[in-house]
């Protein structure tokens, strides 16, 4: 049996893995997993990542939960070049110390600002208040100005002149506000050349076709899904978004 990667490109995390497995040309068989169904909480599932969370990998007999892991285990498998996870011990040491911090800063206020404006309406049956969605944006907003002064600051990329992990992991999360209408790029012209040097680094093709999914217009419906299924998916919401 060859490596399976179990996704769902509108998760952050799982276009992270995406993106680094194509990117570097190791082959995969792609398991979708739609979030938005509930595939994720089906017993079957579960004997693959016990957590119900996706990204998770299989490689034969041996199985792998958590984007950071399955990225670090991608790299040291198939031999990644250097500059995706430097060798150098301090290089090495800043692409951590991002990947340390981004799950509590750009990977929560970016989510609760996507939940808030573009999942919300669906699943739930009222509007949220709007001084939800504006403190979602403030906190977002502070941890953007961190980003920029202390990971971004005058560099071309966030480890020094080449693409990293770190920079693969913070586009992702940053792409999910800009596809509830939430352009953090606007404004901010640093960040913006960031990004087009991160995408070129990656290829636009292959940028554009992670985030395809995501970013076409919205036609999801909780229609389909059975009732149970609904109303776990409305109460981790609710959960989040607390």
């Amino acid at each position: 049996m060859g490596l399976e990667l179990y996704l769902d490109l509108v998760s952050q995390p799982c276009r992270s893995v995406y993106i680094f497995a194509k990117k570097n040309g190791i082959p995969f068989e792609f398991k979708h997993v739609p979030l938005f169904k509930g595939q994720h909480k089906a017993e079957e599932f579960a004997k693959v990542n016990v957590l119900r969370k996706v990204p998770a990998l299989k490689d034969a007999d041996f199985t792998l939960a958590e984007s950071i892991a399955i990225l670090l285990y991608l790299a040291r498998k198939f031999k990644t070049p250097d500059h995706w996870y430097p060798s150098d011990l301090q290089k090495r040491a800043r692409v951590d110390e991002y990947l340390s911090w981004q799950h509590m800063a750009i990977r929560m206020c970016g989510t609760k600002v996507y939940l808030t404006k573009a999942i919300a309406p669906i699943f739930l049956d009222e509007p949220l208040p709007p001084a939800k969605l504006n403190g979602a944006l403030e906190d977002l907003n502070g941890v953007l100005k961190q980003f920029e002064e202390k990971f971004l600051q005058d560099r071309p990329f966030i480890v020094g002149n080449e693409i990293s992990l770190a920079d693969l992991v913070a586009i992702v999360e940053l792409m999910q506000p800009v596809a509830a209408g939430c352009n953090v790029f606007e404004g901010r012209p640093k960040m913006a050349a960031w990004r087009r040097r991160v995408e070129e680094a990656v290829g636009k093709d292959l940028f554009l076709e992670a985030h395809e999914l995501l970013l076409k217009p919205k036609d999801t419906t909780t229609e389909s899904l059975p009732p149970e299924v609904k109303e776990q998916l409305k109460q981790n919401l609710l959960k989040y978004l607390k």
